[in-house]
């Protein structure tokens, strides 16, 4: 591996995220989609949460994309609008080399920036000992929650990981004026 770096992900990058995200739907079980979407899709994902704002992050080894990471909203009701989900994928080949731990470092401190003040973590087959959940408490995460049996794929049902991270004082102080979500909420979105 070359020098890691994390940068904001750009239009140029979907090709290779989207090759990323279908290996992982294809093969995996962190992302409950059956079928891959297409580059049309995934560059409309993208544009959807980069014109609000919302971080868009990839990490480039020696000019080759090796992974993603983004923020978005957590659900669409308003008053959810300092929660954001997060959501990593990794290339295959450049697994088990911290590739995900500085991309989700990175998430983070960009969405502390932003004014969020919660980030959940929707970690699908979320066994234990999978790779996800021990990024995620590696990094300060608690665990909020199992949705048993919610998925199902690849010929098993599979339980659903809620883990949460506090930013910015949680929820022990008033919201900041100037942060991303109250700029949104008072544009109406």
């Amino acid at each position: 591996m070359n020098i890691l770096t994390i940068r904001p992900a750009t239009p140029a990058d979907l090709p290779a995220i989207t090759e990323i995200y279908a290996h992982a739907v294809r093969t995996g079980t962190a992302s409950y989609e059956l079928e891959p979407p297409s580059l049309d899709e995934m560059t409309s994902r993208m544009e959807a949460l980069l014109s609000r704002g919302y971080p868009y992050l990839a990490a480039d080894d020696g000019g080759r994309l090796v992974g993603y990471a983004y923020a978005g909203p957590f659900r669409p009701r308003r008053a959810y609008r300092f929660m954001v989900e997060d959501s990593i994928y990794v290339a295959p080949d450049a697994q088990g080399r911290g590739v995900g731990g500085k991309l989700l470092r990175s998430l983070i401190a960009e969405c502390e920036r932003l004014g969020f003040r919660q980030i959940a973590a929707v970690i699908g087959d979320g066994s234990p000992n999978s790779a996800s959940v021990k990024l995620h408490e590696a990094l300060g995460f608690r665990h909020a929650g199992v949705l048993e049996g919610s998925g199902y794929k690849h010929g098993r049902w599979l339980d659903t990981i809620f883990m949460q991270l506090a930013l910015n004082g949680g929820a022990a102080t008033p919201p900041d004026p100037d942060s991303l979500p109250e700029r949104l909420f008072r544009q109406g979105l």
